[in-house]
């Protein structure tokens, strides 16, 4: 007897769905190898694209996964050529892929470990939903308390401190090729929902010796038209590393309670424009460090990255 069309169906949502993960860099040796080896890991590097924006330092030479070299010169403005590259790339993964996931270098999406197996378990039971964003939390070292980055040890188990960022929890993850708008993908052309059982740990604070470095790399991207005005590439390593030290500034460290999922307010995070379509997240990522409380990683997301 033939399989009946319900049958079918159950099989096609047990089945793992195929995921693609992309990235945008230039000049990120020291962050793309983190990036792969934890993509890598859950999805599979045959499954990554590495869009390479003319790197200099040799970070993309060599790789696993496929690797586009950019033009030199966009035609229009870095950020709408970056947005339209971006749309029409994962459009065309979305023909051969059921899901597409788009993040910064720095940023790493981690399903609650409690509640899932990795990002395919988690994209396997989160089916109903075309469009996703992440609880996101910026990771902030304190030099004045955590010791300079072991290698061979993960980084979340020696930097555990963090701030919610709701500018953050941008439309990373989607099932159909609507189309992201605005600078820095914070808004889609679809409605989406913040999902508190995905975090996103977004590593550009995560060490201050790095953040010297890339701050000065991307602040010299900024003054060459690159990024947007009310980023952080405005800003050069000293401001940076100064705020820095204020977000994570305790009279003890040992007091600072831990992060939860059911803690931050994201009902009036995103907000939907009727003119444009748009739907994306509010405010500034450098308010948001201003705003929110510190609080400690939890122990499960420590090992995973």
């Amino acid at each position: 007897m033939a399989p009946s069309a319900g049958s079918e169906a159950e099989r096609r949502r047990r089945r793992p769905p195929r995921v693609a993960a992309f990235t945008m860099v230039c000049d990120e040796a020291d962050m793309l190898p983190r990036w792969l080896a934890y993509y890598g890991d859950q999805l599979g590097v045959e499954n990554l694209v590495v869009l390479d924006d003319n790197s200099s330092d040799g970070s993309t030479d060599g790789l696993r996964c496929t690797v586009h070299r950019l033009a030199k010169e966009a035609k229009r403005s870095w950020s709408a050529s970056r947005r339209d590259l971006m749309n029409t790339l994962s459009a065309d993964l979305l023909r051969r892929y059921d899901v597409v996931i788009f993040t910064d270098v720095d940023e790493f999406l981690i399903p609650d470990p409690g509640r899932y197996d990795g990002l395919v378990d988690y994209l396997a039971s989160s089916s109903q939903h075309e469009v996703i964003a992440p609880l996101a939390l910026n990771i902030l070292h304190n030099p004045d308390v955590e010791s300079p980055l072991e290698p061979d040890r993960p980084v979340l188990a020696q930097r555990r401190f963090v701030k919610f960022s709701p500018r953050m929890c941008k439309p990373l993850i989607k099932r159909v090729p609507v189309a992201w708008k605005g600078g820095g993908f914070h808004g889609i052309a679809a409605p989406f929902a913040i999902d508190r059982a995905l975090l996103m740990a977004h590593l550009k604070y995560y060490d201050v010796d790095a953040l010297r470095t890339v701050a000065r790399r991307r602040h010299l991207q900024y003054q060459d038209g690159k990024g947007h005005r009310s980023s952080a590439w405005a800003f050069g390593p000293d401001d940076l590393i100064s705020r820095l030290r204020t977000w994570v500034a305790t009279p003890a460290a040992h007091e600072v309670p831990e992060f939860d999922p059911q803690e931050p307010d994201v009902d009036s995070v995103i907000v939907s424009d009727p003119t444009t379509g748009m739907y994306h997240t509010t405010g500034t990522q450098l308010t948001d460090m201003e705003m929110h409380p510190l609080r400690r990683l939890p122990d499960r997301f420590t090992p995973f990255l």
